[in-house]
């Protein structure tokens, strides 16, 4: 099959597959790990970017939520960019991107260097993830697309347990003198190598019958998302004016309008005029199931993304950990995720719902393990006290978070499960930096005057509470689940 003919059509020919598809899809799945690796890698970097840079407690913040804040804000039009003007036209500009903002990232002199160099990374991110699925939608079908999705996702669970390590081990190794900026400079010769590669060996596709994107609604959606994020970043510090209040009123009454928007446009469309592609998508948010999804998918990233914060930040600067000794203690929450990996989907097709909210239940209850254990950890001591409650939040995970898409599409329309999926990764994103700026909020507000210690035992109770949502949401879902093969043909 040509280039030219899957860039037609979209998809494979009756003639054959694309013969290069399986050196696409690892190259491709490179430049996605680029971006998973991270969103962990640079979490155990920041007690150590803090001192560094003389960064402030708001500055750490936005170097973790300005690059999900930008991920998420970008994240659907750049799926519409790719099925307009070409999947890997697309992908390859944001594998470059990324490529030179990490090397700007590296060299930031400031916190607030770091923090643009960051929400560039997220963009570039957001350019490059939605590439990938689509793509192999077009290069592969049947089992072997379903294989493709598999091996994607396995590798996108790895990274984040590589993450961990590698940002503690590279802080650590202070290889040239780079310090924290080695976590940064790794992925410049990563992108060129995808780059070339990506090159020669993925092809270009599109879908012909894709619409033009909402540049204005694609910006109303990002102001909204920066106004509902910014003041809960900014407001502790500034007293809590009450202009903060007002711009958060405002963001979320720009997701209203354009919601309002999308819904007059569709029935114009319906009414034979052409309208902009969707980016929210408002009909799927009629979907009780659906809406209870992207509740838990934002909870869950609120939680989990706040936590881990304030956790690396008192393993490093209360109790005098090392960057690696830090990252190998958070690897405790990656093993439990592996462990109940390879089950969480088959227990939901057999007990649907429950099994999400048994998840939900086992993280808030891990979390807990984890605060009732700090005290016993002591300056520089054994984190063995923690990890019994690390491994039991990330079973949990497993169980909440690998099913929900599925479970949550068994209530959605075949043709909107493009749509669907891009939304909940937009919710994960955004949930992450709302998780941020809330519990980062409440963990540096009870560190003036407290310990580290107190600090995060005084802040495990709002990520508990997030999980607990999390479950009680998940009983608004359908009871039961499609199977794996149905959502990759879908």
């Amino acid at each position: 099959m040509t280039v030219s003919q899957m860039a037609a059509t979209g998809r494979p020919t009756a003639a054959g597959a694309y013969p290069r598809r399986w050196l696409a899809a690892i190259v491709m799945i490179v430049g996605a790990l680029m971006d998973m690796i991270d969103v962990t890698i640079v979490n155990v970097a920041l007690p150590t970017i803090r001192r560094d840079l003389h960064a402030s407690a708001t500055q750490l913040e936005w170097v973790v939520s300005g690059y999900m804040l930008a991920f998420a804000a970008a994240l659907i039009i750049a799926g519409n960019f790719g099925d307009l003007f070409g999947r890997k036209k697309v992908f390859l500009i944001g594998v470059a991107v990324f490529g030179l903002a990490s090397l700007a990232a590296g060299l930031s002199q400031t916190g607030a260097e770091l923090i643009a160099a960051r929400v560039v990374q997220g963009t570039a991110a957001a350019a490059m993830a939605p590439q990938v699925l689509a793509t192999f939608r077009s290069i592969f079908a049947g089992a072997e697309r379903g294989k493709a999705f598999s091996i994607y996702g396995a590798m996108l669970g790895f990274a984040s347990a590589v993450g961990l390590v590698l940002g503690g081990l590279l802080t650590d190794a202070n290889l040239l003198g780079w310090s924290w900026r080695a976590v940064f400079f790794v992925n410049v010769p990563v992108a060129v190598a995808a780059l070339i590669a990506g090159l020669r060996f993925v092809p270009e596709t599109r879908d012909p019958g894709a619409r033009r994107p909402d540049i204005p609604g694609a910006v109303l959606l990002a102001a909204s998302m920066v106004a509902i994020v910014y003041p809960l970043l900014e407001g502790r510090q500034l007293g809590w004016p009450a202009w903060v209040w007002l711009l958060l009123a405002a963001g979320v009454a720009g997701l209203a309008v354009q919601g309002l928007l999308e819904t007059r446009r569709a029935r114009r469309r319906n009414s034979g005029r052409q309208a902009p592609a969707p980016l929210l998508r408002p009909g799927l948010f009629r979907v009780p199931a659906f809406a209870a999804g992207l509740g838990v998918q934002m909870a869950f990233a609120a939680g989990m993304q706040g936590f881990f914060l304030a956790f690396a930040l008192w393993l490093q600067a209360g109790e005098h950990f090392s960057p690696l000794k830090a990252g190998l203690t958070a690897v405790a929450f990656s093993v439990g995720s592996f462990m109940m990996a390879p089950v969480a989907v088959p227990l939901a097709q057999k007990r649907g719902r429950s099994v999400l909210a048994i998840g939900g239940l086992l993280m808030a209850a891990g979390i807990a393990g984890v605060a009732l254990a700090a005290p016993h950890i002591g300056v520089n001591g054994s984190p063995w006290p923690v990890v019994p409650g690390l491994v039991v939040a990330g079973a949990g995970l497993s169980l909440l978070v690998i099913p929900l898409v599925s479970v949550v599409l068994a209530a959605v329309p075949v043709e909107a499960a493009g749509g669907a999926s891009g939304l909940f990764s937009t919710a994960q994103q955004l949930g992450g930096a709302i998780g941020v700026a809330l519990l980062g909020t409440v963990f540096f507000g009870y560190l003036t005057g407290h310990s580290f210690e107190a600090a995060i035992v005084h802040t495990a109770p709002y990520a508990m509470v997030a999980f607990a949502l999390c479950a009680v949401l998940s009983m608004l879902l359908p009871r039961t689940a499609v199977s794996e093969e149905a959502l990759t043909e879908s």
